[in-house]
């Protein structure tokens, strides 16, 4: 069908430069979010494509949502504005007429948001989770660069090392200063050390070396001088753990509903809430889409920017008080989603039908006496 195909057709040109644009935007952005996290040690600098690659996958729902809003809102705001649109409802097309075409195009965006914030979004973030415990849990002489003070992962060791051996677990020229919790203080150095996994327990193994042990102030103890041939030092608790809770967001979403806590409940809130704004989106993107050839487009796509940060935050927002207990699941569902949609449906039903407030409101009445003076 002509109609069908030809909103379609537009639709899709829009929308695939839509994306591209927002899909460079976001990239960029994280890009730069993430080489910030490299730089403060978050994360392995060798890494930052692996992370940045989970964290544009996490945000694509959000990226295919907006694009989809600008899409259509730019398409059917064009056609208004070059008068096509006088063309099909002397054909007798209305305003709703568009929505029959409009979902036949977003139906698979819609799928494909809501199968990622459902299944992609919490491992995305579990994969990311995992990336940055590996890179928290790697050994002290890994974290240590060559020829810098830099503290340990506990933040109790100062390290100094010149690690000019080829393996990642093997140092020369080792310095360590250890503060206890008592406040006692051991200086040790050596000529080499290595890291191994002894009954369970990152332990490094120094060679060659003294230590240095220090009492806490106020003491009335000396200070100790040793000798070593071989010492050993503990520098882990145990084995990195793998598959250890990272929080709601990276749980499955059939996971969340097994203990439904209100941490669980919230963020199942969340994932559901992205999947019906999408739906709503559409809607308002058909309604606002109706605007005066001669006012231009550029006051629908503000109208388009301003709803969908509104309506993001607003969905983040629930959230939240959905965690504090301040709203339940369905007050938040019929509360925010329902009154959108309602909302969405009747400003299409105004603009399809042209309706005004005289059309809405009864018209008054006049009273006998001032018909008879307007008769005389």
């Amino acid at each position: 069908m002509l109609f069908h195909s030809s909103i379609r057709k537009e639709l899709a040109r829009s929308f695939g430069a839509t994306l591209v644009v927002l899909f460079t935007i976001v990239i960029t952005m994280l890009l730069i979010r993430t080489l910030g996290l490299a730089s403060k040690g978050s994360v392995n600098p060798e890494e930052v494509m692996v992370v940045l690659g989970y964290t544009v996958v996490g945000r694509l729902p959000t990226i295919l949502t907006i694009a989809l809003f600008i899409a259509i809102v730019s398409t059917l705001s064009r056609m208004h504005s070059d008068s096509e649109m006088v063309i099909w409802y002397s054909g007798g097309r209305g305003l709703i007429g568009f929505l029959s075409p409009v979902f036949r195009f977003a139906w698979p965006v819609l799928l494909a948001v809501g199968v990622l914030v459902m299944v992609v979004w919490p491992w995305a973030n579990e994969q990311i989770a995992l990336l940055r415990d590996r890179f928290e849990q790697r050994s002290d002489l890994q974290r240590v660069a060559p020829g810098q003070f830099q503290s340990s992962s506990d933040g109790r060791r100062v390290f100094f090392i010149d690690k000019d051996s080829a393996s990642t677990s093997d140092g020369r020229n080792v310095f360590i200063s250890n503060q206890e919790a008592d406040g006692s203080q051991s200086i040790t150095s050596a000529r080499s050390g290595r890291v191994e996994w002894v009954d369970g327990r990152q332990m490094l193994l120094l060679n060659s070396g003294q230590r240095l042990d220090i009492p806490p102030p106020g003491a009335n103890a000396p200070v100790r001088v040793s000798e070593f041939e071989e010492y050993g030092i503990q520098i882990g608790d145990g084995h990195p753990l793998i598959g250890a809770d990272r929080g709601v967001k990276s749980m499955p979403t059939w996971t969340l509903l097994d203990e439904p806590s209100r941490a669980r409940l919230g963020e199942l809130v969340w994932r559901i809430g992205m999947v019906i704004t999408a739906i709503n989106f559409v809607l308002i993107a058909v309604s606002v889409s109706s605007a005066n050839p001669r006012a231009g487009r550029g006051g629908n796509l503000a109208f388009v920017l301003f709803a969908f940060v509104v309506y993001y935050n607003l969905l983040n927002l629930s959230q939240s008080w959905m965690v504090s207990g301040r709203l339940g699941f369905w007050q938040v569902m019929l509360g925010l989603h329902g009154s959108v949609l309602v909302l969405s449906l009747a400003w299409l039903l105004k603009r399809h039908h042209n309706w005004t407030w005289r059309d809405v409101l009864p018209a008054p009445r006049r009273s006998p006496t001032s018909t008879s003076e307007a008769a005389t």
